[in-house]
C-alpha cells in the first residue's frame, strides 16, 4: 500500500465522513418505532445487516419494525479495514489511526440519523482486544458517548477486563463482554470465563449470546436467572449443540422461547437483540422472520 502523509490522511478521512453522512432521505420527523412487547425490547445487533451500509440498514430496520439497535462498529468504521486488519498489520494500523483521528462530530451525526429514523441505540459494539493501545480503548468510550449510549459491548479477552474496567469507571459507562463458542483460555465462552472477568471489577457486565452459549454446550437459562442483574444485552440466535451451525430460529437447540419468556415474566429490562447469522436468501426477509418469531412468543 502506498504511504500517505498526515494532510492526505485527514483529507481522505474527512472525505469518507462526508460520504457516509449523506442525508437519509425521507426520514426526518418520523416517530419513534416501538418494538417493545409485554415489557421486552426486541432489537437487532446491526451485524445482522452486515451486507448493507448504514443508511440501508436503518431503512431495513424501519421497514421490519425494529426500534432498538446494538450498533456494530462495522456500520460506522471502514469495514474493509476491519476485515483486512485481522491479517494485515498495515491495515490494522490504518484502522487504529482512523479511530483516533475521526472527529467525534462524525458519531454525533450518526446518532442524529438514528434519531431521525426513530430507532434507539441500546449499545455500541466496539470490540477491544489485547492489541489495543490505551488511546484506542479510550476513544471507544468517547465515541459511545457521542452516539448517546453508556453501554458498550465487546468481543474481548478475559485478561483485558481490568484495563477496560478502569476506563469504564472513569467514563461512568459499562462494558458487556461478548461470548463465542470457542473454548480457549483467554476467550469468553464458559460461565467460568465470565466470572473471572467480573471478579474484582465494578463496570464489567455480560453481553450473553445464547446461541454461542448453547453451541459450547452450556445452558443459558440458569445462567440468566443467576446473573441477570449484570447482563446488559442478549444476542438472540439459534445454534446446534456441540459447536453446531447457526440455523433458522426454532430449528436448533437454543431455548429462544424460554429465554424470551424468562425476560417477560420476570420483567427484566434486558434488550433482546436479534443476530441473524444463518444462511438465508435475503437479509430483510430473514431478519423479519426472526423478529416475527420472537414477537409471537412474547405475545402468546
Amino acid at each position: 500500500m502506498t504511504s500517505i502523509n498526515r494532510r492526505q490522511w485527514h483529507r481522505l478521512t474527512l472525505g469518507c465522513v462526508a460520504a457516509a453522512l449523506t442525508p437519509l432521505g425521507g426520514l426526518a420527523g418520523l416517530r419513534r418505532i416501538n418494538s417493545r412487547f409485554r415489557g421486552v425490547t426486541l432489537g437487532a445487533q446491526s451485524y445482522s445487516f452486515r451486507d448493507m451500509k448504514l443508511d440501508e440498514m436503518l431503512d431495513a430496520m424501519r421497514e421490519i419494525g425494529l426500534g432498538s439497535c446494538e450498533l456494530w462498529a462495522g456500520h460506522v468504521e471502514p469495514v474493509e479495514l476491519q476485515i483486512r486488519a485481522y491479517t494485515d498489520a498495515k491495515a490494522r494500523e490504518e484502522l487504529r489511526r482512523w479511530r483516533l483521528q475521526t472527529p467525534l462530530g462524525f458519531f454525533r451525526d450518526v446518532r442524529r440519523k438514528f434519531e431521525r429514523a426513530g430507532i434507539e441505540i441500546n449499545a455500541y459494539n466496539y470490540s477491544m482486544r489485547d492489541d489495543f493501545t490505551n488511546e484506542e480503548l479510550e476513544v471507544g468510550f468517547r465515541q459511545a458517548r457521542a452516539l448517546g449510549v453508556r453501554v458498550l459491548t465487546s468481543s474481548s479477552n478475559v485478561s483485558m477486563a481490568q484495563r477496560i474496567d478502569s476506563m469504564a469507571r472513569r467514563h461512568r459507562m459499562v462494558v458487556g463482554m461478548h461470548n463465542h463458542s470457542r473454548i480457549l483460555p483467554d476467550e469468553f465462552a464458559t460461565p467460568e470465563s465470565f466470572m473471572r472477568a467480573l471478579k474484582g471489577t465494578r463496570n464489567i457486565r455480560i453481553n450473553l449470546d445464547i446461541g454461542h452459549f448453547v453451541a459450547a454446550n452450556f445452558d443459558p437459562l440458569p445462567f440468566i436467572r443467576e446473573h441477570h442483574a449484570r447482563i446488559v444485552t442478549l444476542h438472540i440466535k439459534d445454534r446446534k449443540r456441540n459447536q453446531g451451525p447457526n440455523v433458522p430460529f426454532g430449528t436448533g437447540d437454543t431455548p429462544i422461547r424460554e429465554t424470551l419468556l424468562l425476560l417477560r415474566d420476570n420483567k427484566w429490562g434486558i434488550p433482546a437483540n436479534i443476530e441473524y447469522e444463518y444462511k438465508g436468501a435475503d437479509t430483510r426477509a430473514e431478519v423479519r422472520r426472526c423478529f416475527e418469531y420472537c414477537k409471537q412468543i412474547l405475545l402468546s
